[in-house]
């Protein structure tokens, strides 16, 4: 081997650290991300100690490497373009070099003779600098963890591409000469974060012709990605990628397929040496939306698409996986470590507002949203109706609570239904379209009540979910191919106003990384029409499932404090002081576990006693809030037949862990429970308080458990608080 090829070797090969690696999901500190460029090698790198992506940039730009630093692995196959884009009806690839010889791995001695294709866009250049801010966000600091960075600190990387020379000139052999004369380029952005093994990739296309550019399609992320098995025999059971792959460009639902609109896991065509016999095995990434965006460009006009994000796994453990997934919510979104005490008044009317925002300020809670069926309407242009609302508004900020409204978008016609004559029925069965005349004075119309109003929350059902629209009279899109990506724009647009001035924002879908807050934490409506006792276990039933990949502020529960969906008197707390046991396991499961409701009724209370209850557990939360919202290890799930519970963790906090232990039966429990702490980051000894008694030095097994004997009275709950055996103690205050 020659030395160029020894030397590339060396650069693939991952400098792992001698001894221990520190664990980014306890210490991120360091892992600052950096950009190493080699002029000599043609190769710059992207790199955090925990992830690192290479590029080269001869004869043409592309990925070289995409090592996983913290397993040693390297997660690239083989090379490919670094975008795709169909220009005019005419694709054209973005980058890239070819001549790979097999597709099954990167031999670095290949790498000198791999060769430019020269009808691709050929790199010019590339810059760096740091990361910047997707958007405005205004902070509600008072409802959050912590203060969390915006943007997220990290590296950024462009490679600048421009059109070939005989796509420039309009003359591309045997191929149609796409509708341009000038220079149309391409940026290729990424950006690493520091702390966490995570990239973003987006691309920005500018039309620097004489004439419009339609641009039909585009693919912006392109990954031959090593395979995770080799299976003969077909199957539908993949084992799952070591990489996380998600976009913003994302809606449909509250769940993993609304996170998957824009990726996709292929068959790789060029991989003719693989071991599936059918050449399926699913190892090629592409994020590309699957209609459209079809955008025409104006000579100077500029497209920027939707970013990828990638966040590279260490582990198969399901728990670890999930860390790292509320990790890096956290981090892109972190809007979502706001997480009020709220709650849904079922009118509208000013003096069940009014009575509502005097009971939430002496409880504590936080906001008021005038919610579904209560009678306020978002839409009424009428003034003295929008001056009603802000005297309300005005009225819950003198009192510390925020004030806002539900409005319904999807399962409704409004003025103009969307068009699905094409054969793609609309998800909810109808659906008014954004780009029409309507949905463009719909969006107007809630942006001039906020701004008027002053409200603080939006609660918005049955956003944007998808769905296509083939109308050619719409002035917001031209006919089907563009009303996707036209709709998904007008809907983060908002979102994305809402953020920048503060508003609150609860959305049934997933639109996290647009500005969201929180969607439902996972559950069945007609539920809460069952009897009250099977309610509780299904409540903490739904949080255990529910925060595997959310974090205890993302999703929303629901508590009717009157009837709701049926069921009659066996399911309704109303009258709250008949039912107060009930009452306060509902509040002691959701506050313990960090999750906030919808506490929909007239009232949060109706005696003194009952106050008392609400009261004690609001405190419970508003003392412990930073840990209740910080990561969640999963214990045990409840079903009846003998504890659940969760527990807390954060190794930088005074509060390191807080364990909530639930007991459904009838009788009182005696257990030992042997509780993982290793994410409190501490390593040998732990002051553990159990309930009310004193707090008592626990030493810590070798991997980080510690020995905790529990006694928990009948249909109660136990709090467990973990502290550095360094730290002063707290007081004792945690609830029963």
């Amino acid at each position: 081997m020659n030395k160029a090829a020894l030397a590339l070797l060396a650069l693939l090969t991952p400098a792992l650290a001698r001894g221990t690696m520190p664990d980014w999901l306890v210490d991120p500190v360091p892992f600052a991300a950096t950009i190493l460029t080699n002029t000599d090698r043609h190769t710059v790198e992207l790199n955090n100690g925990l992830v690192r992506r290479v590029f080269r940039l001869q004869p043409n730009a592309a990925t070289i490497a995409f090592d996983n630093l913290m397993t040693g692995a390297a997660l690239l196959r083989s090379v490919r373009p670094e975008a795709r884009v169909e220009l005019n009806g005419v694709s054209h690839e973005v980058g890239g070099l070819a001549g790979q010889p097999i597709h099954n791995y990167l031999d670095a001695s290949w790498l000198n003779r791999l060769k430019a294709n020269p009808a691709a866009f050929r790199c010019t250049g590339h810059h760096t600098g740091r990361t910047r801010a997707r958007f405005a966000w205004k902070p509600r600091r008072q409802w959050m963890t912590q203060d969390m960075p915006w943007p997220p600190p990290g590296v950024s990387l462009t490679l600048s591409f421009e059109a070939p020379p005989d796509l420039a000139r309009g003359n591309t052999p045997g191929r149609p000469a796409p509708a341009t004369s000038g220079l149309v380029t391409v940026d290729v952005h990424y950006e690493l974060f520091d702390g966490l093994p995570l990239l973003t990739k987006w691309i920005v296309l500018r039309n620097g012709g004489a004439q419009p550019l339609r641009l039909n399609s585009f693919t912006s992320e392109i990954l031959a990605a090593v395979e995770p098995e080799s299976n003969v025999d077909p199957t539908d059971h993949w084992e799952p990628m070591p990489i996380h792959v998600e976009s913003d460009y994302a809606f449909g639902g509250m769940s993993t397929e609304s996170r998957a609109q824009s990726v996709r896991w292929l068959p790789d065509p060029l991989y003719t040496s693989q071991v599936n016999y059918d050449l399926k095995t699913p190892c090629l990434l592409e994020c590309r939306p699957s209609l459209g965006p079809d955008q025409i460009l104006a000579p100077g006009g500029r497209f920027e698409s939707f970013r990828v994000f990638e966040l590279v796994h260490d582990s198969t453990e399901r728990e670890r996986r999930g860390l790292a997934l509320r990790r890096f919510y956290r981090t892109v979104a972190p809007w979502v470590t706001e997480n009020p005490v709220l709650m849904h008044v079922r009118s509208a009317q000013p003096d069940a507002v009014r009575l509502a925002i005097d009971q939430c300020a002496e409880v504590g809670f936080e906001m008021v949203i005038m919610t579904f069926g209560s009678g306020f309407n978002f839409e009424s242009r009428d003034p003295k109706y929008q001056d009603r609302i802000k005297e309300l508004a005005d009225y819950g900020r003198s009192k510390g609570i925020a004030l806002g409204g539900y409005s319904l978008l999807a399962s409704r016609s409004a003025a103009t239904p969307a068009d699905n004559t094409q054969g793609v029925p609309a998800r909810f069965g109808v659906m008014p379209c954004l780009g029409a005349t309507w949905g463009q004075h719909y969006l107007a119309q809630l942006q001039h009540f906020i701004r008027h109003a002053g409200l603080a929350v939006l609660e918005h059902d049955g956003s944007y979910p998808g769905d296509r629209c083939a109308a050619t009279n719409h002035p917001g899109h031209r006919g089907l191919d563009d009303s996707q990506w036209a709709q998904w724009k007008a809907i983060t647009g908002f979102y994305q106003w809402c953020r920048a001035r503060g508003v609150y924002l609860n959305v049934p879908d997933f639109y996290f990384l647009a500005g969201s807050s929180k969607t439902g934490m996972g559950y069945r409506e007609v539920n809460w029409s069952l009897p009250r006792e099977y309610q509780e276990i299904i409540e903490r039933q739904n949080i255990f499932d529910g925060t595997w990949d959310k974090t205890p502020g993302m999703g929303w529960m629901f508590v009717p404090l009157t009837e709701y969906h049926g069921g009659g008197p066996a399911a309704t707390i109303e009258p709250l002081n008949d039912h107060l046991p009930h009452y306060e396991t509902r509040l002691a499961s959701l506050f313990g576990a960090g999750v906030i409701a919808c506490y929909r009724g007239p009232r949060l209370y109706d005696t003194d006693a009952t106050k008392a209850v609400v009261k004690r557990w609001v405190d419970f939360y508003r003392r412990h809030r930073p840990i209740l919202n910080s990561d969640l290890v999963h214990l045990r799930r409840a079903d009846g037949r003998d504890w659940d519970g969760w527990l807390h963790v954060n190794p930088a906090l005074r509060e390191r862990g807080l364990a909530m232990i639930y007991n459904p039966l009838r009788e009182p429990i005696t257990r030992t429970l042997s509780l993982p702490l290793y994410y409190t980051g501490l390593t040998e000894t732990a002051r553990i308080r159990v309930g009310d008694a004193p707090p008592c030095h626990v030493a810590l097994t070798r991997n980080h458990h510690a020995t905790v004997t529990v006694t928990v009275p009948a249909q109660d709950r136990v709090a467990i608080l973990v502290e550095s055996p360094q730290t002063p103690p707290i007081a004792p205050k945690p609830a029963r």
